[in-house]
């Protein structure tokens, strides 16, 4: 049996080659509450009662050991270039068309997988609306289109549904009658391939989404950059902070220990969210529970730098960082490359945010961050992907 060991200060970091060598990786996260449980009901965005209901004790999180170590991840495959990506475009939207022809050019998608839709510019999509751009999908893009992009930051919603999770697993009407309910597992998550439409008959799906078709264009660079960039002589940090928020602060359970991984260069950091330093350099990935994170000048970002916080409604992209809980997009806009949020009441269960070893360790394998955000996502119904999904800082030189 085939293994890439890392020694990690007395502990190993093992990547197994087949996946039969280490339990699933769905058996990270523990199974959902006991059927009957209490959960509060969903509430409006930006409402006092939605921030209630993630610190209600009601609202608490699938029960979860702490992580005393690195987890041992399967060797996954991939991974995804422009050959295998789908590009939408909506006509009503000119930050779509600018934006898609412009990644379109500078990623070299195919002209056969280049799709023009009419969409109404607002946050949510009817079912309806929804349905007729899911036929368009299936009739116009081929077999050879393993993922998605979707050139505009609205509509990012399906009634209550993240319109990239729609996309590729289909509406979940029962997500509305509850939405702090665990709701429908990704296929993906457990997924260890490079062609999940092919093997799944699912296309995971992310958001290019930005404030302007400036700031789009910088990400999209950003992107570029990434590619093959990494390992570096000088390590790239991933910083996990803590807060004082108990309820937000669910995940770090799931930190790694502060570690020095040297063959992949990375650094792990665990930080208090009361203490941190007053310049973060090198930043590859942060993960946080704080509904605003102030300060975001002082992170030096890596070109394809993944970041997101666990709060209700970080995925409701026309939100601002002057607003109580901040988009995914105030992300972007610092400087990440790519990104994560909810869009409607999800409570804190794990299993509906991005699981921070495993978005690190299938970043860290050479995946794109389309995938690695893909893959650390047990159930995201809820949750909308944004950013460049082509951006692969680890994968190998062609």
């Amino acid at each position: 049996m085939q293994w890439l060991v890392v020694a990690l200060a007395g502990l190993s970091l093992a990547l197994a080659v087949q996946a039969q060598t280490v339990a699933p990786v769905s058996e990270l996260m523990n199974a959902p509450p006991a059927a009957g449980s209490q959960q509060p009901p969903a509430s409006s965005a930006g409402s006092s009662a939605a921030h209630s209901n993630l610190n209600s004790a009601a609202s608490a999180p699938a029960r979860v050991a702490p992580v005393s170590s690195w987890l041992r991840l399967p060797k996954l495959q991939g991974r995804l270039t422009a050959a295998d990506l789908g590009l939408l475009i909506n006509t009503n939207d000119p930050y779509s068309v600018a934006v898609g022809q412009y990644y379109a050019r500078r990623r070299g998608i195919p002209d056969a997988q280049i799709l023009r839709v009419q969409l109404p510019l607002r946050a949510s999509l009817s079912l309806a609306e929804f349905e007729s751009l899911q036929a368009s999908v299936r009739q116009r893009m081929g077999p050879q289109v393993q993922a998605l992009a979707m050139a505009w930051s609205q509509p990012y919603a399906v009634e209550c549904n993240s319109i990239t999770s729609a996309m590729a697993l289909g509406f979940q009407p029962e997500i509305c009658k509850q939405s702090c309910a665990p709701s429908r597992p990704s296929p993906y998550f457990n997924y260890q391939g490079r062609k999940p439409f092919t093997d799944l008959g699912l296309r995971p799906s992310m958001l290019l989404a930005a404030r302007s078709v400036e700031s789009a264009q910088a990400l999209i660079e950003r992107g570029i950059a990434a590619d093959h960039s990494l390992p570096s002589f000088v390590p790239a940090n991933a910083y996990f902070v803590s807060t004082p928020d108990a309820a937000r602060s669910v995940r770090s359970v799931l930190f790694p220990p502060a570690s020095t991984i040297r063959a992949l260069g990375l650094e792990a950091r665990r930080e208090s969210s009361e203490a941190l330093p007053a310049r973060l350099p090198r930043a590859l990935l942060m993960a946080t529970g704080l509904a605003r994170v102030e300060g975001l000048d002082r992170i030096d970002w890596l070109p394809g730098a993944l970041a997101d916080h666990l709060t209700s409604f970080g995925g409701l992209l026309e939100r601002n960082s002057t607003q109580e809980q901040m988009s995914a997009l105030d992300w972007l806009e610092s400087g990440a490359t790519a990104s994560y949020g909810t869009v409607s009441e999800p409570c804190n269960h794990l299993q509906k945010f991005p699981h921070p070893q495993i978005l690190l360790l299938s970043y860290a394998q050479g995946l794109s961050a389309l995938e690695a955000y893909w893959h650390s996502v047990a159930w995201p119904g809820q949750g909308v992907f944004v950013g460049e999904p082509l951006a692969a800082p680890f994968a190998p030189p062609f």
